[in-house]
């Protein structure tokens, strides 16, 4: 495949948290705009492996997974060494690795907040470290770090999410700052409440608890949320990333994207 400034085809794209959910989602869509994908999380080996032959087979583009612990900076050194040695280059970066604890700050661990840290925030400073430099050098390269809606608003009991997301927003001003002369961009999306595996768990419970229907689960989830009334679907957050890897989001960089129902209108 040949790469061309007019196409993601040929190019490389690594997506930090993709075995499952909006990441999955992301690598899918990347893959099928003609992307190299590596795909990095915690599950096993063969677990990964098989996703990757699977997204590899179905879009007819290469495909490696490696697992990775983001909390650690060798874990961050060690998916990059893998990927960079099997590819050579990383085209596309998209962040999206998260994890978030429930807690009122009083009760919020110390420990919880520093893995917060690490994994949103600190994982993805070092991952743009590692592929600026290679960007720079071909004068071309996409960031897009997944912020949320929450990283532009408050709400209780989840203080490590809500500041690690904020502080992704910051990051990617200063990155696009910083490359603004060259064909490299950075941007944060920022989904509202999305239909993942995540929240399909917590509608299950809503149910159980309250013994309602689904639809009644659903609304009552997202009450005080999406005045859409329904969740986000990975698919339309994958294809904005997408879109602001190729060709039309060339001049598009610092930019804060909510894709939130009309959340923050509200």
């Amino acid at each position: 495949m040949s790469t061309s400034e007019h196409s993601l085809t040929g190019r490389t794209a690594l997506i930090t948290g993709s075995t499952g959910g909006l990441g999955l989602a992301i690598a899918a869509a990347l893959a099928q705009s003609g992307c190299n994908i590596v795909l990095s999380g915690l599950e096993p080996p063969e677990t990964g492996d098989a996703q990757a032959v699977q997204l590899a087979r179905r879009a007819g583009v290469e495909a490696l997974y490696c697992r990775a612990d983001l909390a650690r900076e060798a874990g961050v050194s060690e998916l990059f060494d893998r990927a960079l040695t099997r590819f050579g280059i990383i085209d596309v970066l998209v962040n999206n690795a998260v994890i978030r604890h429930f807690a009122p700050i009083e009760t919020l661990a110390p420990a919880q907040w520093e893995h917060a840290m690490a994994v949103n925030v600190t994982a993805g400073f070092l991952a743009i470290r590692r592929v600026l430099p290679g960007m720079r050098q071909r004068n071309w390269g996409r960031i897009v770090n997944m912020s949320s809606i929450y990283g532009q608003r408050g709400a209780p009991d989840r203080a490590d999410y809500i500041t690690t997301k904020a502080a992704l927003v910051g990051l990617t001003r200063a990155v696009a700052a910083e490359t603004a002369k060259q064909d490299i961009t950075c941007n944060a999306v920022c989904p509202g409440s999305v239909a993942t595996p995540g929240t399909t768990v917590r509608i299950q419970a809503l149910m159980q608890a309250e013994g309602i229907p689904e639809d009644e689960a659903v609304s009552r989830f997202l009450t005080g949320k999406q005045p859409s009334g329904r969740f986000v679907s990975a698919e339309s957050v994958a294809a904005m990333v997408v879109f602001l890897c190729g060709p039309a989001g060339r001049d598009i960089t610092g930019a804060v994207l909510p894709i939130d129902g009309g959340w923050l209108a509200s």
